[in-house]
């Protein structure tokens, strides 16, 4: 009988399926921890001391502001922080997809001191971005950005 087959195949395409959206929600749900925790942690306490439970030591960065590494990250951030003391993150969205996490949000803040080599302003800023990480082990392994850097430079008077 021709019908059998196909209940066979489509009841092993259904467990595939089924198998590896169990996968996926497992590591959905402990990707999304991390990306939780981890924005918590930083950018809601400011707090780099505990990087190592997040980032993999060999943390791969494509923006070429920001150096290699958790000490790239440390570095970039730690000056980002004491130039914007008022520095907030706002994360409005999260796509988790397999072993990469896709974050929208909007950084804002007041410029004090000289950041990003512009001099100190004394502007509030808003602007939004999109964070890419990709997972690997457990930790953030590299990252990539989209910024709405035009917004950014306009607030601050950099350019008209």
């Amino acid at each position: 009988m021709k019908t059998k087959p196909f209940i066979t195949t489509a009841l092993l395409i259904a467990g595939l399926f089924t198998q590896g959206g169990v996968t996926m929600a497992q590591d959905t749900e402990s990707n999304g921890k991390l990306i939780g925790a981890f924005a918590e942690q930083v950018f809601g306490h400011k707090d780099l001391s505990h990087l190592d439970q997040y980032i993999k030591q060999d943390y791969i960065q494509h923006n070429p502001l920001v150096g290699q590494g958790i000490e790239g990250f440390k570095a970039f951030f730690a000056d980002w922080f004491e130039q914007v003391p008022d520095f907030k993150y706002d994360l409005k969205k999260t796509i988790i997809n397999d072993d990469h996490i896709w974050v929208y949000g909007t950084y804002s803040g007041t410029q004090k001191g000289e950041w990003l080599g512009v001099p100190a302003t004394h502007k509030a800023y808003s602007f939004d971005s999109v964070d890419i990480f990709r997972v690997e082990e457990g930790k953030l392994a590299e990252h990539w950005d989209v910024l709405d850097v035009y917004t950014l430079f306009k607030n601050l008077g950099v350019i008209q």
